[in-house]
């Protein structure tokens, strides 16, 4: 199969991964332990697929302007996240009382769709380089998506939406990782640019989203949660890569 027909399919499993995370708010019936392991989980494994493999390997194919990718991936999140919407916890909307307005709401979602869609970057710009390269970024990317789900079902809720509007939501996000993987997949001459755009991306949300979430948690079983999604990278690494 192509990069592209290999991307997509993924995508759409990272996309049902969406629907899972909405559907677990729509059911009313979820463990928030469960929740925030994954959480910890999910930002190891993020973290250290941004500094060992897609930041190292944006720098080996475009040396010179790598480091300018990354940094405007990172603040692009940035900017869409907490310029057009208010706060909100990545795995869990606590703030009910800013999230009252439905605009501010779809204001969220526009932040998480712009997150999504390098997030299809991402995957396309790393089977366009390497197998390697595209699987472990399509597992940083999956590993958050239950939460991610959970934040835009929650965020619904919060607006005092109908509990469909959380999936509706869920699935759009699906949809624009699939249209940052199409978007990539046509562009890919700039693939190292796609790269360290993503990298930057991939650094933020681990950084800036998730392990603040981790950090609320008390307790060293998060820690450990941290510890295993960076071990599981690397053991992955030495298996595809050394072993």
């Amino acid at each position: 199969m192509s990069e592209l027909v290999i991307s997509l399919v993924l995508g759409v499993v990272a996309g049902l991964a969406n629907l899972v995370g909405a559907a677990i708010v729509a059911a009313r019936s979820w463990s928030r332990t469960l929740l925030a392991w994954f959480v910890g989980l999910g930002s190891g494994f993020m973290l250290a697929t941004a500094l060992t493999e897609m930041v190292p390997e944006s720098l080996r194919l475009a040396p010179r302007s790598a480091p300018l990718g990354v940094l405007l991936g990172y603040f692009i999140v940035h900017f869409f996240e907490h310029t057009w919407p208010s706060h909100f916890h990545f795995g869990e909307e606590t703030h009910l009382d800013q999230f009252l307005r439905q605009r501010t709401a779809y204001l969220a979602l526009a932040g998480l769709l712009a997150h999504t869609f390098f997030d299809g970057v991402a995957i396309a710009s790393g089977f366009l380089i390497s197998p390697w390269l595209g699987l472990v970024i399509f597992g940083a990317v999956l590993l958050h998506n239950i939460p991610e789900g959970f934040t835009m079902a929650s965020i619904m809720v919060a607006a005092r939406r109908r509990r469909a509007a959380g999936l509706w939501s869920a699935g759009a996000l699906g949809l624009s990782r699939l249209a940052g993987i199409v978007v990539m997949a046509a562009t890919r001459r700039w693939v190292s640019y796609g790269l360290a755009l993503s990298g930057g991306v991939t650094l933020y949300v681990a950084a800036s989203d998730l392990i603040p979430e981790v950090n609320r948690e008390p307790g060293w079983r998060m820690a450990a949660g941290v510890g295993s999604g960076v071990a599981l990278v690397l053991v992955l690494r030495w298996i595809f890569l050394e072993g």
